[in-house]
């Protein structure tokens, strides 16, 4: 059987999914629900419970047997089905090969410095990235690159060879109380903190991710743990500011962005502590 990846969409160009110009390429289907998700149609795996097929305007999806095809043709991108879905999924997804997959990396390859898998959540599908990242070592010089939620125990050994071919990864820590983390994704963070720890043992971390949410979080508690961890490191820490357009309709309501004196407010509070790189988005 070939191995495949579940695509939702590629970027050919882009100077913010990590150093340089560089593909960033999103998989589908996430294991963390966020209050805050600017990308919620990436969550699910449609199950082709054809519920979107009759609002499609331009029947670009259609039944075949029991699956929902997107005819990609047809399509104009008006995202009718991603609001119809009721479980967060879209039909606008390519199965890839790897082989297929690194076809669409060579076209564009001279132009790069790398590639970024992205999501959705990325290491859910971490076979078919390690056979694609393998492809793309053998036959270049890009460096490959991952952005996490940090959700997957990283150090067990089925991992290992993941982990050799990932040049670094780009680590999401979304709340550092565990309680607050489950209610906010759905799930505890333990692997979090250890992938946090883990990561950048093995020169394998490249970036931590912050969305500063006001009221709801101890951003505060957040920046602090996680700076007590990467100070003096090489390690750029990215603190998000949440903004209220593209999110889930109902999970935050009535909360608004941060200020920028509260994001700068953090982003001293980072540096006092010794983070030399923070960037505020």
């Amino acid at each position: 059987m070939m191995t495949t990846l579940l695509v939702n969409k590629i970027i050919k160009f882009s100077s913010v999914d990590g150093p340089g110009n560089r593909m960033a390429i999103f998989l589908q289907g996430c294991n963390y629900g966020c209050d805050y998700c600017h990308n919620p149609e990436t969550i699910g795996v449609c199950s082709s419970c054809k519920m979107c097929v009759p609002g499609c305007p331009t029947e670009a999806l259609f039944k075949e047997g029991k699956k929902v095809v997107w005819d990609e043709k047809k399509c104009v991108s008006c995202d009718k089905c991603i609001k119809i879905c009721p479980k967060n999924a879209s039909p606008m997804v390519h199965r890839y090969e790897v082989e297929e997959l690194f076809a669409e990396i060579k076209k564009v390859a001279p132009f790069l410095r790398g590639i970024t898998i992205s999501g959705g959540e990325a290491t859910l599908q971490y076979k078919g990235i390690t056979e694609l990242f393998k492809k793309v070592k053998e036959e270049t010089n890009l460096d490959c690159f991952i952005d996490t939620n940090g959700s997957l125990p990283l150090e067990e050994e089925r991992y290992r060879e993941f982990l050799e071919v990932t040049d670094a990864f780009m680590l999401d820590v979304k709340v550092w109380d565990k309680k607050a983390h489950k209610k906010l994704t759905g799930q505890g963070n333990k692997n979090v903190k250890a992938n946090l720890e883990f990561l950048l043992k093995k020169g394998k971390l490249f970036e931590v991710r912050t969305v500063v949410v006001p009221e709801i979080l101890d951003n505060k508690e957040t920046v602090e743990e996680v700076s007590k961890v990467i100070a003096g490191k090489d390690i750029r820490y990215k603190i998000i500011k949440y903004r209220k357009i593209g999110v889930r309709k109902g999970r935050l309501e009535g909360i608004d962005s941060p200020s920028d004196t509260e994001l700068e407010r953090l982003k001293d509070l980072a540096a006092s502590i010794g983070v030399e790189d923070v960037l505020i988005v």
